[in-house]
């Protein structure tokens, strides 16, 4: 009768163990990959957003209600996991050739509150869920789209930029895990075009 080799004892604790230390790290890596996920497609989302809604500000130039059509599409372009709810300021502005804001700032600042009813040249209306701060400083009547220029600063077609402000929520609970405090962080995007010339 032949006899069988003892096998060692299996390290269950030390698998144990192991397992315990490796486990929250692997969690936590996880979970920053959604957080980081969700708020790459918001960023994704502004961007493109911003592009879209600056081309429809240079395609309508000064006709009425552009504001609306521009604040519109931003709100469209917004897909889901991004949220609506999360942009904090749209700026359209008269730009420079470059993008930047002209000297004096001539800006209309909106906030997503309220909101704001527009009449569209064909008579139609627009109804959008921001409001304007203060005054307009870049009524839409007061765009320059015409190649030898409308007198003033105005000495040719006007650059329009479109700025987004938009603050990501945390999704997760990465922030107090790392004790990164407050409710999310904030991206800022802005894209200019130069008018479409009527003349």
């Amino acid at each position: 009768m032949t006899g069988h080799a003892a096998r060692p004892s299996e390290p269950r604790g030390q698998s144990l163990v192991e397992f315990s230390l490796v486990l929250p790290i692997f969690l936590l890596i996880i979970i920053g990959l959604i957080e980081f996920a969700l708020a790459f497609h918001g960023l994704l989302s502004i961007n493109f957003a911003s592009r879209d809604a600056a081309l429809f500000a240079a395609e309508m130039s000064s006709d009425s209600g552009s504001d609306c059509v521009i604040l519109r599409s931003i709100e469209e372009d917004m897909d889901v996991p991004a949220r609506e709810a999360g942009i904090d300021e749209v700026r359209v502005y008269w730009a420079t050739d470059t993008g930047g804001v002209m000297p004096g700032n001539p800006v209309n600042v909106y906030h997503r509150v309220g909101s704001t009813t527009c009449s569209l040249p064909d008579g139609a209306t627009v109804t959008v869920p921001y409001t304007l701060v203060g005054a307009a400083g870049y009524p839409e009547d007061q765009r320059c789209d015409v190649l030898g220029g409308c007198g003033g600063a105005h000495d040719s077609v006007d650059t329009i930029g479109v700025r987004i402000t938009y603050t990501h929520a945390w999704v997760t609970p990465l922030a107090s895990i790392l004790s990164f405090g407050g409710d999310g962080f904030q991206f800022v995007h802005s894209t200019a075009m130069r008018m479409e010339p009527s003349l």
